[in-house]
């Protein structure tokens, strides 16, 4: 089993176990200046505390920030290749200074931490993305780095009062410590890690099947269960993908174990940091695969990362990580052998190959389409159908524009009444916002559930990000509206046909 990254696993949980009790008392005095920490931040504050972030023991202050950012080192010259930092607004960064002691709240209710101040600075963010994330500012995390994150990053070193409260699946949510005496009393001195964000489906169990055999290694299932990319599959569906498919594993060779991380879909750099995780985390080998820890593309069909990128660079480093790289082999099936084999092994001209893509088997998922056994296992389909379900059985939001010259209130009525009288098991309603950021975060869970919302009134460029939810639909007169207009002053019962042929064609209504 390799040492952790650094040397010493900095489990600071165990380090401050003894001093826990005068922390409260710390607490309790109420004297402490308190932070509730961002869901981004509960992710690393937890790798941090249990040693997954090993040799961190706080977030990075400024010298080991700009070490990172610029050179993938920390100061003392550690490989360590992405800013773990405290971001904080402008009003919050001006009430500390050095040597400040914080309270680090979870949901402002759960003590986790107080961090006692090294610096407080302001990063030059440009440079941040342009070298950490490569520059395009459509990159997820440029996006969250200029519209969500603070303007101010806090270092300093933590004590640990606990982890934070998780109420689900504790029992597989193991820490490195735990899973290194996991691994122990099993005897497994050779562990191949797998990272994944998605479901597992057949070609998944066969690749990590044969990176075991190649290696001579057991498996560690990994999935992320923090922040994945917008748009992934939820991680409660996911967790029960992953219990199903563990049983298909040989008795003996699979293990899984949940991380709490936060990703940045940072390619490359993102790579060679999921590598020291799983070394702190005790796997002897990592899994890398094509286009690892990528976003994709960005809005003109450019790749944010080349597809091996991650491969190359995590291999750069070897000698330092001291962790040992199995490079992804795609995998595809062959109908007339009923067998999986690896891509490069087959002379496609000469041999039947089947697949799906992620894109058709979301599509499959939202039309009700098949899902043939030789892809997924059937226990595994059926609980992506109840996370997904057909297009008829989906919600939807319809928001109009501020374009519309048309009595909204009677608008809203007419539609409301003309989806009830199709019944279909749907719940109806005029969602009223106000513009109020609490109400708005309502329309995915609305969607979600399975509602038609009607929404009378667009919200502000601030509250923008609500408009990017899945089967949000823009009725108006701009060419970029989802439901186009010819005028702005239609006839209610012209908008309502043309409102209602567009949910037909797009599968939500069925006839």
């Amino acid at each position: 089993m390799p040492a952790p990254h650094g040397g010493i696993l900095q489990d600071l949980i165990a380090r401050d176990a003894s001093k826990k009790d005068a922390l409260l008392k710390e607490v309790q005095k109420g004297k402490l200046t308190q932070w509730s920490l961002t869901a981004r931040q509960i992710c690393d504050i937890e790798l941090i505390l249990n040693g997954g972030f090993s040799p961190l023991t706080g977030f990075l202050n400024e010298k080991d920030y700009l070490g990172v950012v610029n050179n993938s080192r920390l100061a003392d010259g550690t490989l360590w290749t992405m800013p773990i930092t405290l971001d904080v607004d402008e009003k919050f960064a001006s009430s500390v200074s050095s040597n400040s002691r914080i309270l680090l709240l979870q949901d402002n209710e759960i003590p986790i931490a107080i961090l006692t101040v090294a610096d407080v600075y302001k990063p030059d963010k440009q440079l941040e993305a342009k070298n950490v994330f490569r520059g395009d500012p459509e990159h997820p995390a440029i996006r969250y780095l200029n519209n969500i994150a603070g303007d101010y990053y806090i270092g300093g070193s933590l004590e640990a009062i606990q982890l934070p409260q998780h109420y689900d699946y504790p029992g597989l949510r193991k820490t490195p410590a735990q899973l290194r005496l996991e691994f122990q009393s099993r005897q497994w001195d050779r562990v191949v890690a797998f990272q994944t964000r998605n479901p597992m489906h057949r070609a998944h169990r066969e690749l990590t099947v044969r990176a075991a055999r190649e290696t001579n290694a057991k498996v560690l299932i990994h999935p992320v269960v923090g922040l994945t990319k917008p748009g992934d599959i939820d991680h409660h569906t996911r967790v029960r993908v992953y219990q199903e498919i563990i049983k298909r594993y040989p008795n003996g060779i699979a293990f899984l174990s949940l991380l709490p991380l936060a990703m940045r879909m940072g390619g490359d750099r993102e790579a060679v940091w999921h590598a020291i995780i799983r070394k702190n985390y005790g796997a002897t080998h990592f899994i890398v695969g094509r286009d690892h820890a990528g976003p994709g593309s960005n809005s003109k069909g450019v790749d944010f990362y080349g597809p091996y990128d991650a491969q190359e660079l995590v291999e750069s480093y070897k000698h330092e990580l001291d962790i040992q790289v199995v490079p992804f082999r795609m995998v595809t099936y062959l109908p007339d052998e009923d067998r999986y084999a690896p891509i490069d092994e087959i002379d496609t001209t000469k041999t039947r190959t089947l697949n799906i893509s992620g894109t058709e088997l979301r599509k499959r998922l939202r039309v009700g389409g098949e899902i043939p056994e030789w892809f997924s296992y059937p226990e595994v389909v059926k609980i992506l159908r109840e996370s997904n379900p057909p297009r008829p059985k989906q919600g939807f939001a319809i928001v109009l524009s501020d374009s519309l010259n048309v009595a909204r209130g009677q608008l809203s009525i007419a539609l409301l009444s003309t989806f009830l009288q199709f019944g279909g098991g749907r719940h109806y309603k005029v969602f009223e916002h106000e513009n109020n950021g609490k109400l708005l975060e309502l329309i995915p869970d609305f969607i979600q559930g399975g509602s038609g919302l009607i929404v009378p009134n667009q919200w502000s460029i601030d509250n923008y990000s609500y408009g990017a939810s899945n089967n949000v639909y823009h009725l108006g007169t701009s060419a970029d509206s989802d439901i186009k207009l010819e005028a702005a002053d239609e006839s209610i019962f012209h908008i309502v046909q043309k409102v209602v042929l567009f949910l037909e064609d797009n599968g939500f209504l069925v006839f």
